[in-house]
């Protein structure tokens, strides 16, 4: 659903990714502001307690990640070093929204709601971290785990919209729910993702099984 989304957006964005490349802007230029964007509006509104104006921010600059893409794609510079900038950067981002979210809870709150808030958005952090880690290593061994049931976009979609509406007036518990629920799913994922490289690697091995040839086989050919 965030990827047909963002391909809209995209579309939309179309008449401002090419007046940005007429006035010398580069779509590399635009990912790196984007990501140094959401890393100070995420620690500095959300520590303060500006919790709807900082997920309004993100939420803004996180077209900037469909805006990048029709840029390089209008430009001819799409390629494996600006997809490579555009993930090396949102790990930074997804860092970032997180740290802030638990700078919140510890400067903002007390009691219970301070301490599973820092918790839930800490475990937040690390298994958003794995998701990524797995997918991104299944491909580097040549295997597909673009699986599961909290992938990125869904996430800070779940983790921003919470956020926003408990800088409205919402109980900040029902932030501190919203997250761990994201951590519960994130490590379904993470497990679903080990599942699937698991099947496709058992299935690689016993292909190449059957591809090799048998002992004294060579002998009886010769």
């Amino acid at each position: 659903m965030i990827s047909s989304l963002r391909g809209a957006v995209g579309r939309i964005f179309d008449p401002v990714a090419g007046g940005l490349l007429r006035m010398g802007v580069t779509a590399d230029a635009v990912t790196v502001a984007g990501a140094f964007g959401v890393v100070v509006a995420a620690l500095v509104f959300f520590p303060l307690g500006l919790l709807w104006v900082g997920a309004l921010v993100i939420g803004v600059l996180a077209f900037s990640d469909a805006l990048d893409g029709t840029m390089a794609r209008k430009a001819g510079t799409s390629g494996p070093w600006g997809a490579f900038l555009d993930s090396t950067l949102d790990r930074v981002a997804d860092g970032a929204i997180f740290i802030g979210l638990g700078g919140y809870f510890l400067v903002q709150t007390d009691g219970a709601v301070r301490k599973w808030g820092a918790i839930v958005a800490a475990a937040c952090l690390v298994s958003g971290f794995t998701v990524s880690y797995a997918r991104a290593r299944a491909e580097g061994l040549g295997f597909s785990a673009s699986v599961g049931i909290a992938e990125r976009g869904e996430r800070l979609v779940a983790a921003l919209l919470t956020a926003g509406i408990v800088g409205f007036g919402l109980p900040p518990g029902v932030l501190v729910v919203v997250l761990g629920l994201l951590a519960v799913a994130s490590v379904i994922t993470v497990l679903q993702r080990m599942s699937t490289v698991r099947r496709q690697a058992l299935a690689r091995a016993a292909a190449m099984a059957a591809e090799a040839p048998t002992p004294g086989r060579q002998d009886l050919d010769g």
